[in-house]
């Protein structure tokens, strides 16, 4: 089926290696971890409010909210879009802030186009927008995620692991096989995760600097 190493595991016992359907959970608790590192509580917690407010969450399981990092290191929509309000200026979110009140006040959905402002996030959010999430300051968050989930493996690197596994005897120890299987395969997700958002960093920096040679 169409399942991750995380569930097959558990639900079956075993993992297999490049599991085309594997996934890396990025818990919504690490998120906003990271956003505290930064920011105070009281600003962590009213920019979730409003990434709330206008209709967004992550997935859910058995109480636990958290964003999925796809097989090719791509992540889910909804994180982008949390981690842009967290970041946006004080002015820009209060302007946001009060559009969604207006708009929901008067019973009207508001579409104003505006990516200084984040307004477009008023709108319907499609991959397409992906290009005007991933600012900046956004890589550096997904940059500083990837840390933060990676760190949770403890001290040994993907090559210790790698190594482990080369050892491990897939009939006699099972468990410790599979379970190794899982930590590389989300491991090598994290790997592309951070491939993805330094490539996407730098197709920002090179579309600036195309835009300082036009002007």
């Amino acid at each position: 089926g169409l399942m991750g190493n995380a569930a097959l595991l558990h639900r079956y016992g075993f993992a297999e290696l490049d599991n085309p359907y594997d996934i890396v959970n990025i818990d919504l608790d690490l998120v906003l971890k990271w956003s505290s590192s930064l920011f105070s509580s009281r600003h962590s917690r009213s920019r979730l409010s409003l990434w709330r407010k206008l209709g967004y969450s992550g997935c859910v399981s058995q109480n636990s909210e958290y964003f999925e990092i796809s097989f090719d290191g791509k992540p889910q929509l909804e994180l982008l879009i949390l981690l842009y309000i967290v970041l946006l200026s004080e002015e820009d979110y209060m302007r946001l802030d009060l559009v969604l009140a207006t708009s929901s006040n008067d019973g009207e959905s508001t579409t104003a186009y505006s990516p200084k402002t984040g307004n477009f996030l008023l709108g319907e959010i499609s991959e397409m927008s992906r290009d005007m999430l991933l600012t900046k300051s956004v890589c550096e968050a997904l940059l500083s995620l990837a840390d933060m989930r990676e760190s949770l493996y403890g001290t040994s690197s993907l090559d210790d692991d790698i190594k482990s596994l080369k050892k491990s005897n897939y009939i006699t120890e099972r468990k410790l096989y599979h379970s190794l299987v899982l930590r590389i395969s989300e491991r090598r997700i994290i790997k592309k995760l951070r491939t993805y958002t330094e490539e996407s960093s730098n197709s920002l920096k090179g579309l600036h600097s195309r835009k300082r040679l036009k002007s």
